[in-house]
C-alpha cells in the first residue's frame, strides 16, 4: 500500500470511530423504548437472530462482518455476514462445558476457553472456521479454575487461573494456542485472602501491545489490577477505587487502548445490591487508578474502547450500556438492554453479547 493510501485508510478509520461515538451519544432527556432503541433516531444496538438461548460471555469481534461468540452449554457461534446469520460451530465434545472466553484471529482461526474446577477448564482451537476443533489444554489440577485468556499476537497468548497455593496461575502459549505451559509463579505477588478473578466477560485478563498484560481481581479486601510488562513472568499489583470486600464485588472487566490508558469496570453482580464507583481509569499503565467522577449507575462486566478514538468507550452489564466520551471520567446510559461483554473492531464496528442468546452490533443512524 502506498503512503498516501495508508494515510487515507487511517483517516477514514478515524472518521468512522468518531462517527460511531457521535451516533451512540443520546442527547440529555432522550427517551429510550423498551426494545433498547432511542426515540431520537439513534438505533444503537441492533439485535441479531442467533437461534439459541445460550448466554454468551465470550466475544471476539474481528471486523464489521466477522465475529465469534462463546457461551453456555458448550456453544460457539460464528458470523461472516455482519450478524445476518450465525453458524453453530460448537466443538461436538463440549456440550457440557461453560465457555467464557474466545480469542479469534480471523474468520477461520479461533481459540476458546471453558471454565470450571479441575478438568472443566479446557482450551480448544480451530483453524477451519469451527468445522473441526482440537483440545489443546485440559487442566488436571483440581485446585485450578481458569477464568480468562488474551493474545498479544497470533502466536503469543496467556490464560489465567484463580490462585493456586496463594498465587494466580498463568498459562502461556507461543504457537497460537496449539500448546500451553504453566509459567513459574516466582514473579507473581501473593493473592489477597478470598481474592479471585471473575469469568464474567472474557475481560479479566487483557493485553495491549507485544508484552503488556493486566489481570483484574475481586473478592478480596480491595479490587486490584495486576500488571505485567514481560508477558506474564513478573507482576505488580495496584489497588483500584472499585469496591470489593465480598465474593461478589470487585473489578470484572478491563480495556486498554494502548499500554498506558485503561478503564476498569465492575461492582457487585448481585441484582439487589448497589454498585457505587463501578468504574476507574488509569493513564500510567495501571500504576494508579482514579475513580470515575460520574460512574455507570450499576454493575458493569464488560468494557471496550471505540475504535480510533482517544476518549470514547462503552461499558455493558445486565441493566444497560453506558458511553463515555471523556476517557472514562463520566458515563451515561445509552441503552437499557442486557449484555455481559462488548468488543470493537479496527474497521469501526462494535458488538455486544449476553443472556438468552443476545448478540448485537452497534449501528449508526
Amino acid at each position: 500500500m502506498t503512503s498516501m493510501g495508508k494515510t487515507r485508510r487511517v483517516m477514514a478509520a478515524g472518521l468512522a470511530g468518531a462517527a460511531l461515538a457521535m451516533a451512540l451519544t443520546v442527547p440529555a432527556g432522550a427517551a429510550a423504548r423498551e426494545d433498547g432503541h432511542a426515540t431520537d433516531g439513534w438505533r444503537g444496538w441492533r439485535l441479531t437472530a442467533t437461534g439459541t438461548d445460550a448466554r454468551f460471555r465470550g466475544l471476539a469481534a474481528v471486523s464489521r462482518s466477522v465475529a465469534w461468540a462463546a457461551g453456555s452449554k458448550g456453544t460457539v457461534l460464528r458470523t461472516t455476514d455482519g450478524g445476518a446469520s450465525w453458524r453453530n460451530v460448537s466443538p461436538p465434545e463440549a456440550a457440557g462445558l461453560e465457555f467464557r472466553d474466545v480469542e479469534a484471529f480471523d474468520a477461520r482461526r479461533a481459540v476458546v476457553l471453558a471454565i470450571g474446577e479441575g478438568e472443566a477448564s479446557r482450551v480448544f482451537r480451530t483453524e477451519d472456521g469451527g468445522a473441526t476443533w482440537t483440545e489443546s489444554f485440559r487442566n488436571t489440577d483440581p485446585r485450578a479454575f481458569y477464568d480468562c485468556m488474551t493474545f498479544f499476537d497470533r502466536r503469543h497468548g496467556l490464560a489465567m487461573s484463580d490462585p493456586v497455593d496463594g498465587r494466580y496461575r498463568i498459562l502461556s502459549t507461543r504457537d497460537g494456542g496449539r500448546s500451553w505451559e504453566v509459567l513459574p509463579d516466582a514473579g507473581m505477588p501473593a493473592a489477597l485472602p478470598g481474592e479471585a478473578g471473575f469469568a464474567a466477560s472474557g475481560q479479566c485478563l487483557v493485553s495491549a501491545g507485544p508484552r503488556d498484560v493486566w489481570l483484574a481481581t475481586g473478592g478480596g479486601a480491595t479490587g486490584r489490577v495486576l500488571h505485567s510488562a514481560d508477558r506474564g513472568l513478573t507482576w505488580t499489583a495496584t489497588e483500584t477505587t472499585v469496591p470489593a470486600g465480598e465474593g461478589a464485588k470487585g473489578v470484572f472487566g478491563l480495556a486498554f487502548r494502548d499500554r498506558r490508558h485503561g478503564i476498569a469496570v465492575g461492582g457487585d453482580y448481585r441484582k439487589d445490591q448497589p454498585s457505587p464507583q463501578a468504574a476507574a481509569v488509569t493513564g500510567d499503565a495501571g500504576r494508579s487508578w482514579t475513580a470515575s467522577a460520574t460512574p455507570p449507575p450499576a454493575y458493569r462486566s464488560g468494557v471496550a474502547w471505540l475504535p480510533h478514538t482517544k476518549s470514547a468507550a462503552l461499558a455493558v452489564g445486565p441493566t444497560g450500556t453506558d458511553l463515555t466520551t471523556d476517557g472514562g471520567r463520566t458515563w451515561r446510559t445509552v441503552d437499557p438492554g442486557s449484555y455481559d461483554t462488548v468488543d470493537c473492531t479496527a474497521d469501526g464496528a462494535c458488538w455486544a453479547a449476553g443472556e438468552k442468546g443476545r448478540i448485537a452490533r452497534a449501528e449508526r443512524r
